[in-house]
């Protein structure tokens, strides 16, 4: 594996193609939240608009990191908007919640830090604790772009940790989320080269669970799915970093161009609207 010389921080992190391999991972952690997961199943459309929350979540991501502030308040507002009806008191169909609750907001962060940082160190050398330090200081603005006010950020990755813990062990996927997770696994309406990819996708996705969610979504996993997950591993860990620099950065470069038109036509909006 090469070894990295200069000192890495969240712009090299979070910019690596390989974020995208973890999206059902984070995503299937978010809903197997019972109030993030009841918002889900009676605001989103998993079986035909997968790729719809996934684009939506990466290019959050990607502004929140590397965009102008014009840009990310594009996104910012393009959010807000979408969760505004995200909302519901608690009754039989489960715990309240509120898109912009920023205790659901804190997990959903969270979940995206968490495995961002679980596949990263998997497949380059490990960072040291300064870096990893930087970093997770610097995700932050992920989080508290939107309702997060820094001070619920955990202060240090052992607070953070402290946090995750506590969390997993509150998480209880039910029998709508169970389908949702369904969905996602075997999603409709994807482009061919997706469901082309689907089989190891699924395999990974399953495999980066912690073995409480899991279990949780009835996910069935055996001996022989960890030896070819562990293998999987393997081979990623000794392909993926030698591949061009600008190949494994493609993704972010083609979703900041998507904001950008994004910008333009928002700012283009906003111009016919002034009197």
């Amino acid at each position: 594996m090469p070894i990295t010389s200069t000192r890495r921080d969240l712009t090299d992190v979070a910019a690596e193609a390989l974020n995208l391999v973890g999206g059902g991972r984070a995503l299937l952690l978010q809903i197997a939240h019972p109030a993030v997961g009841r918002g889900v199943v009676e605001h989103s459309d998993f079986a035909t608009r997968i790729m719809d929350r996934l684009h939506a979540t990466m290019t959050y991501v990607y502004a929140s990191v590397y965009a102008d502030p014009e840009e990310l308040a594009t996104i910012r507002r393009a959010v807000n908007r979408a969760h505004v009806p995200v909302q519901a008191p608690a009754g039989t169909a489960g715990p309240a919640y509120n898109a912009f609750d920023p205790e659901l907001q804190l997990w959903v962060a969270a979940t995206l830090y968490e495995t961002m940082m679980t596949i990263y160190e998997r497949v380059f050398p490990a960072l040291t604790d300064d870096e990893a330090d930087t970093i997770y200081r610097d995700f932050a603005v992920v989080g508290t772009g939107l309702q997060l006010p820094a001070s619920l950020w955990p202060a240090d990755r052992r607070a953070f940790a402290a946090y995750w813990n506590e969390t997993l062990a509150l998480l209880q996927p039910t029998a709508e989320t169970t389908r949702v997770a369904s969905q996602l696994l075997q999603p409709r309406g994807v482009p061919w080269w997706v469901r082309a990819l689907m089989p190891q996708g699924r395999l990974v996705t399953i495999g980066l669970l912690p073995d409480g969610v899991r279990a949780g979504f009835g996910l069935a996993w055996t001996s022989r799915d960890q030896r070819r997950f562990d293998g999987w591993m393997r081979w990623a860990a000794r392909v993926y970093p030698r591949l061009p620099r600008s190949l494994r950065h493609r993704p972010k470069e083609i979703y900041l161009k998507r904001l950008r038109r994004m910008t333009a036509d928002d700012a283009a909006r906003r111009d016919r609207a002034t009197p």
